[in-house]
This record gives structure tokens, C-alpha cells and sequence, in this order.
């Protein structure tokens, strides 16, 4: 690796670090945040990428010094005990943001001064979905008393970024920069009848069928194939996820937050994607929920026919074909009698006849988010 890209994670957490000392967020107490890295992802490594970040985050960082400088804003003490002066740690293995949160969360919960104000933490993710899921994870299992002290900025630094707060740099860093406010946002959790097995949690989309098949063969293959993996698996699981796995008959029911039924099916269905809100994406930009409604189930079809379709998922537009139904739900409950894949922000689980009946299910408000005032 050449001198200049191992330069690039030190710049990085250094112009974001001066982001951080101008933030109007939590102004009113002491500011700790944290920049975990993953250095590997397309934002550092593709050439043409890390130039437009860096762009964008020099032009943010003399936005951000017209704000008054806060006063009290410093990296946490894990960012400096196991990362750098800029309190920027880089991901080794997978994993490992989930371990760097969880020392977050015990440090947080360490803090015994009562004569003082709790410092607020700020996390910031540096990478693509597989580091936010690791990040989010952590943070859905903290103590419940610790979620008002914690809020996590998800950049795009990643290949798709599906699961960032924005999809350019410039706007999640918006976030930083103009006044913003913690919030909350909910979690999907994937349950089955199998002891043991799950429950699974996604914070974007998780879903079951032929874009499940995707997401594993595109993990399955990463780096050994050249070009757009997840594009190649896409055009020839068109082909072959009908020889892969037989699709079934599938009884769905799916129910509003009250315990209301709202819909119910028994066909063959080739996807059933279930969103933490609507205007969701997943592949890369994907618009598999392109409106307010954060359930879309598309019906088996001839081979053919997805062929000719596929290409809509891009921009939305399968939710007007008669294959796709489309609806808000809070649980989404689910029986096959075939073997079906499900993936939860890319990670991916085989279910079998015996995890049937399944759900998929919003989860009450509990991550800890950034919202514009």
C-alpha cells in the first residue's frame, strides 16, 4: 500500500474530528465522539471516491467553523485508549465495531460524577452496511437508561450504503453541521419456531426470497469475482434461483401495531421485503420501498417475465406491475414449505421447514439517531 492511502484514514479522522469541535449538537453538555472506521471500504480505497469525500469534507469542515467552536467537545476516552489522537479507531475483523460500541456503552455506563453533567457520546460509522449492523446491534442491546446519552451518524463510506444516513457525504455530515436533535428509530427483528435460531435483527430491510439468494451469493463470492458482484448475481439469479430453490406456496399474514390484521396471503412468492420504514433501498440504491409503504411481497413468475422486470427495482417502478403488492405492517408472519433464505442488511440465514411459522416485526423505538431540527 502506498504511502499516500495509508495516509487517508489519518487525514479523515482529522477533518471530521474538526467537523466535531464545531457541532452545535448537545451544546449544552460535554461532547464525546467516537469515529469508527472500517479502511477497507470503497470510500478510502476507490481512488475516485475518497477524492469526492475529500472534497466534501473539506468544504463541511469551513461550514462547520462559522458555528461557535463547542466548548466541551473531545474524542471519548475509548476512541483515544484504542484509536488515534482524532479518537478515529479503523475496524480489524468483522465484528469489531460491534466490540468497540459495546466498550462505548461500558464506559458510558462507568460515569458515577453526580456533581457533573453526563458527557454525550456521539458515534460515528465510517463504512459500508456491514459496519453499521455491527454498530447498531450494539446499541439495540444497551441498558435502556444509556439510549438519551448515545446518538450514531452512519456516513457512506461503503459500496452501497444503504443503511447511511444520506447517501452523499456531504449531507449525512449535514447533520453535524446544522442543528440536529437525538432521536429515535426502530429495529426489525426476524423471529422463528426454532429454539435457539434468531431472533435476528436488521435495521434498513430484511426480507426472505430471491433477493436473499442475492445478497448470499454476492457475500459468497466478494473479491473473487471482478466487477459489480452484486449486480452479476442479480441478472443470473433471474435464471437460476428457480433450479436453487424451489418456491413454494407461502402463507402470509400481516398485522398493523394494534394486532389488526390488514393482509393476508397464500401464493407463491418470489420476494417479501419488510422495511424499518417506507423509501428504503437495499443493492445499492435499489428502490425496493420507493413510497410510504414499508411491505412489498412479489409473486412467483415465469422466468421470463423477471427478466424483463428486474430493472424496475432500480427505479421503483415494480410496484406498479400486478406481480408486486404493496402495504404498511408491523408484523409480517410467514410459513413455507420450502427451504428459504432470509437477510438482514446483507447477512444472510437459511431458514428451514421447522423455523416455520416465521415474522419479521418492527421493534419498539430504540436506536439512538440524528434527526434535523
Amino acid at each position: 500500500m502506498s504511502k499516500a492511502k495509508t495516509l487517508i484514514p489519518e487525514i479523515f479522522g482529522g477533518l471530521l474530528a474538526e467537523i466535531c469541535l464545531y457541532t452545535p449538537l448537545a451544546k449544552e453538555r460535554p461532547l464525546r465522539w467516537t469515529l469508527i472506521a472500517n479502511p477497507t471500504a470503497g470510500g478510502f480505497t476507490i481512488g475516485s471516491r475518497w477524492k469526492k469525500h475529500l472534497r466534501q469534507l473539506q468544504e463541511c469542515v469551513l461550514r462547520a467553523q462559522k458555528n461557535p467552536l463547542h466548548v466541551d467537545a473531545f474524542p471519548s476516552e475509548t476512541g483515544l485508549k484504542e484509536g488515534d489522537e482524532n479518537g478515529l479507531i479503523p475496524t480489524r475483523h468483522g465484528g469489531h465495531a460491534r466490540s468497540i460500541t459495546e466498550a462505548l456503552i461500558d464506559e458510558a455506563g462507568s460515569y458515577s460524577d453526580i456533581y457533573a453533567k453526563r458527557p454525550f457520546n456521539l458515534i460515528i460509522t465510517a463504512g459500508g452496511d456491514g459496519t453499521s449492523l455491527d454498530v447498531l446491534t450494539a446499541l439495540y442491546h444497551m441498558p435502556t437508561g444509556l439510549r438519551s446519552h448515545f446518538a450514531v451518524l452512519r456516513l457512506p463510506m461503503g459500496t452501497g450504503n444503504d443503511g447511511a444516513d444520506a447517501w452523499e457525504l456531504e449531507d449525512a455530515l449535514s447533520l453535524l453541521i446544522d442543528p440536529a436533535k437525538p432521536g429515535y428509530q426502530r429495529a426489525l427483528r426476524l423471529t422463528t419456531s426454532t429454539p435457539g435460531k434468531g431472533p435476528f435483527l436488521a435495521f434498513n430491510i430484511l426480507s426472505v426470497g430471491l433477493d436473499a439468494f442475492v445478497t448470499h451469493m454476492t457475500n459468497k463470492t466478494k473479491g473473487k469475482m471482478p466487477g459489480d458482484t452484486y449486480k452479476l448475481w442479480v441478472d443470473v439469479a433471474s435464471l437460476l434461483y428457480d433450479r436453487l430453490y424451489k418456491v413454494g406456496s407461502m402463507d402470509v399474514s400481516a398485522f398493523d401495531e394494534r394486532g389488526r390484521e390488514v393482509r393476508s396471503f397464500s401464493e407463491k412468492v418470489l420476494l417479501l421485503a419488510v422495511g424499518e420504514s417506507g423509501h428504503r433501498t437495499y443493492g445499492s440504491h435499489k428502490k425496493i420501498l420507493p413510497d410510504d409503504r414499508n411491505v412489498c411481497l412479489v409473486k412467483q413468475m415465469p422466468m421470463l417475465r423477471k427478466v424483463a422486470l428486474k430493472g424496475l427495482f432500480t427505479t421503483g417502478e415494480h410496484i406498479l406491475k400486478p406481480e408486486s403488492v404493496v402495504f404498511n405492517a408491523h408484523r409480517v408472519e410467514f410459513r413455507g414449505e420450502e427451504p428459504l433464505l432470509a437477510q438482514m442488511d446483507g447477512e444472510t440465514v437459511l431458514l428451514q421447514k421447522r423455523d416455520f411459522p416465521a415474522a419479521i416485526e418492527l421493534t419498539e423505538l430504540v436506536i439512538p439517531v440524528l434527526k434535523k431540527v
